[in-house]
């Protein structure tokens, strides 16, 4: 943390004095909070305004916290965002529907697959083949994202531990992604921004042997969340850094638009997955945990059930699986052709690339396919003129998207509810008042992640 002394010139401070009611305010206006400091320092007020981030490891790395404090004790908090912004949403205009989804998968990089089902989810929407998406490619959606909830979850634990200073907790919650992310490699080809949802389906089948290394794993990583557990709730330390802490009601969580594991603290068991199901959701047997505790310790906990309940659920996709089987009667793409990408792909020999024999049958059976092929992958498919909304059950709550089709192959407008910046505004509700090793803490129970903030 560092004094804020830098100087903006368009900045402007000046003091108010209402002689009638004996109050005297400071308005400002523009600039930073620094150009109030030097005011007040003018005026001979005592204030200390300070940074913090957005260097700093508890603010995420890229989140920068302008606190005022009067000795240990913030009086106001304000966040400044900005400093990871991708100009991702701008960019997808200029690149086909499909494209997008590389574009999208890199907002939330801690939870790319989730962004990636909600974009494909609404273009589906536009063109009208909601129910045509074959039910083996929604099985297979399902088990990425709640698989990609786990890792979400073991990340947010463990940093949030180390940032409290217990490395042995970091090393445990990440330990414990690591499996998934094995998983999310072998079926994807990519531990994160994978671009494996697509518009149609998914890009390609899982891998034999997928069901059984999946098995495998979530038997190691519920022991893993089993120690974690161990680790942190009969941790008095713990305990007293986060029970009490951060602490928003119900009627401040939804009046800030707060969702996900903050708004389910404060009692309220708001779920897309329930309230909106999508992806089939409502087939599946699981709960929504919730708390009336409303402060960092009931979110830590929630984050725990939840990743209790994502395990439920993917016992119950690969049951599924199993028993639909894999092969050319269980398809993972839209059957329209003017849609839908390859997605059973022949991988060559160097493991890089088609396959001689799958390229000779694509430029050797039909000389008008292969054209329809170059189209498909160059130019894109056109949706129709319209817009649509689709949201989805994120890790930090209710991700939407707003898409705009004018009828081209590009998005003519794509626009991200992401939940990492509806709860961000809850910053200075949460810790004014608070010592500043709280600010810590409470960042830390809302699981920012400033690539889906910034966009």
């Amino acid at each position: 943390m560092s004094t804020s002394t830098p100087h903006a010139p368009h900045a402007t401070a000046h003091v108010v004095d209402d002689d009638t009611i004996g109050v005297r305010s400071f308005e400002a206006s523009g600039g930073d909070w620094s150009e109030i400091a030097e005011e007040a320092l003018r005026l001979g007020e005592e204030r200390i305004v300070v940074n913090m981030g957005p260097q700093h490891p508890s603010t995420h790395g890229v989140l920068r916290l302008m606190l005022e404090i009067d000795g240990e004790t913030v009086t106001e908090a304000r966040a400044g965002i900005g400093y990871l912004h991708t100009g991702i949403e701008k960019n997808m205009e200029f690149r086909s529907w499909t494209q997008g989804v590389t574009f999208c998968t890199r907002m939330d990089y801690v939870a790319p697959l989730f962004q990636e089902a909600a974009y494909c989810l609404a273009i589906e929407k536009l063109l009208g083949i909601t129910d045509d998406i074959p039910q083996r490619a929604t099985e297979i959606r399902v088990l990425m994202m709640e698989l990609n909830r786990i890792a979400s979850h073991a990340v947010c634990l463990g940093t949030g531990g180390n940032e409290l200073g217990a490395t042995t907790i970091m090393i445990m919650g990440f330990t414990a992604r690591e499996e998934i992310l094995r998983i999310l490699e072998m079926v994807t080809g990519l531990r994160m921004n994978h671009a494996y949802i697509r518009p149609g389906g998914v890009v390609q089948d899982i891998p034999p042997g997928t069901i059984e290394a999946v098995r495998e794993a979530m038997v190691k990583v519920r022991a893993y969340f089993r120690q974690l557990e161990d680790l942190m709730l009969a941790n008095p330390i713990l305990q007293g850094r986060l029970k009490g802490v951060g602490h928003l009601n119900l009627a401040g969580a939804m009046a800030l638009g707060m969702t996900g594991p903050v708004l389910k603290s404060a009692g309220l068991g708001y779920d897309v997955r329930k309230a909106k199901p999508y992806c089939g959701y409502e087939t599946y047997d699981f709960d929504v945990p919730t708390s009336t505790d409303a402060d960092c310790w009931a979110r830590m906990i929630i984050r725990f059930e939840e990743c209790y309940q994502s395990m439920r659920i993917i016992d119950q996709v690969l049951e599924r699986l199993q028993a639909m089987g894999q092969g050319p009667h269980n398809p993972v793409m839209v059957a329209d052709k003017k849609i839908a990408w390859p997605a059973q792909l022949a991988i060559g020999s160097d493991g890089m690339g088609n396959s001689l024999d799958h390229i000779r049958e694509i430029m050797g059976t039909s000389m008008e396919a292969l054209i329809h092929h170059f189209k498909l992958v160059t130019e894109g498919f056109r949706v129709p003129a319209g817009q649509v909304f689709q949201s989805v059950e994120h890790p930090r709550g209710e991700l939407g998207v707003h898409l705009v089709s004018d009828g081209g192959t590009k998005p003519y407008r794509a626009h991200f509810r992401d939940p990492s910046f509806n709860n961000l505004q809850a910053v200075s509700v949460m810790c004014e008042g608070g010592q500043v090793a709280d600010v810590v803490v409470s960042v830390a129970s809302l699981d920012p992640v400033l690539g889906g903030v910034d966009r």
